[in-house]
């Protein structure tokens, strides 16, 4: 696959400094990009090495265009542009190609035009699925579910039972959508268990990461909001609600009922306690426990960064000590308070 400069920026949408016929076959990192690659740079530890940089074209800030002597594509965003090229570039496949005879497929499902279903995938009654869906090989679509135009479902993913998927979404191989929440009850030490009787709702433009459990609600629906976008292993319990732009990264937990506002970042790892909000455009840092609501927009943070295992035994023994030292420092000061006259 290879495109001219000057398709690349009228694609684009960027202004050619250079020649225009020059023709780009591949994307390539800055460091190593040479003939017929493209890079660009985000990071200023590299504008250092522009004037020996061999690849055909950059795309840079019109403040750093001149730094090369070569062809460039203004942008005032390099890193959005790099994103938009990679679109250009992308061979990914199909998650199916048309209808595969071993798909099941119940007679009452409504199928939008040019839908595809690979192989041993399941479909129940009641399904609606949009114009251009592609459901890949082995997924499940559970009765009376709701998948909009043109979403993907990469293979073996579970979609259950009334659950609305809205359009252009992307959900990654091995996701469960709708399973049943935490739900129970205790009677005298045994555990009852809760039907969990609402849904999932998510709506358009979302991107799911593999692996990710999204469990529905117990009365009201489990949602997420347009433009979300939700990295791999992430579990999102029973009746949380996501707010639109958020992005969440790898292996977070978010326990029932919790709400996350519009505009969030949840770095990797990080554990959020149920029954608590979030507002719009707070962002947490990898590995923080939240345990409390947070409504002021901002960055937060908890956890002990990493040291060296001598330091770190040493910092867990004194860690030990601070109930006694905080004793006797309210001893000294205690005995050291002049007395009231």
């Amino acid at each position: 696959m290879t495109f001219s400069l000057g398709q690349i920026a009228e694609q684009l949408g960027l202004t050619l400094i250079g020649d225009a016929e020059q023709v780009i076959s591949k994307i390539a990192p800055f460091e190593k990009a040479g003939e017929q690659e493209i890079s660009f740079i985000t990071n200023a530890k590299y504008l250092p090495l522009l004037a020996n940089c061999k690849a055909s074209a950059l795309i840079l800030t019109e403040h750093h265009a001149a730094s090369f002597s070569g062809n460039v594509l203004l942008s005032e965003d390099p890193y959005v542009s790099y994103a938009k090229l990679a679109q250009l570039f992308d061979t990914t496949p199909a998650c199916a190609e048309a209808i595969h005879p071993s798909a099941v497929i119940d007679e009452s499902v409504e199928l939008g035009e040019l839908v595809s279903i690979g192989a041993n995938a399941v479909i129940e009654s009641g399904v609606k699925l949009g114009d251009g869906v592609q459901i890949g090989a082995g997924c499940f679509v559970g009765k009376n579910a709701r998948i909009g135009s043109h979403t993907k479902l990469w293979p073996n993913c579970s979609i259950y039972h009334s659950v609305e998927l809205g359009e252009r979404c992307l959900i990654q191989a091995n996701t469960v959508i709708g399973s049943d929440g935490f739900g129970y009850a205790n009677q005298q030490g045994q555990w009852v268990k809760i039907p969990q009787l609402g849904s999932v709702v998510i709506g358009d433009c979302v991107e799911i990461g593999a692996s990710v459990t999204i469990d529905r609600g117990a009365l009201d629906n489990t949602t997420i909001d347009s433009n979300v976008i939700i990295d791999n292993q992430v579990h999102i319990a029973h009746n949380v609600t996501i707010g639109s732009g958020t992005a969440i990264a790898g292996t977070t937990g978010i326990a029932g009922s919790t709400s996350i506002g519009r505009y969030c970042i949840i770095g990797g790892g990080v554990a959020i306690n149920g029954h608590i909000d979030i507002c719009d455009q707070v962002t947490i840092t990898g590995y923080s426990m939240v345990t409390k609501s947070i409504s002021e927009p901002g960055t937060y943070s908890s956890g002990m960064p990493i040291q060296a295992n001598r330091q770190w035994r040493k910092s867990m023994a004194r860690l030990s000590q601070l109930d006694e030292m905080h004793k006797r420092i309210v001893s000294l000061e205690r005995h050291q308070r002049p007395e009231a006259e």
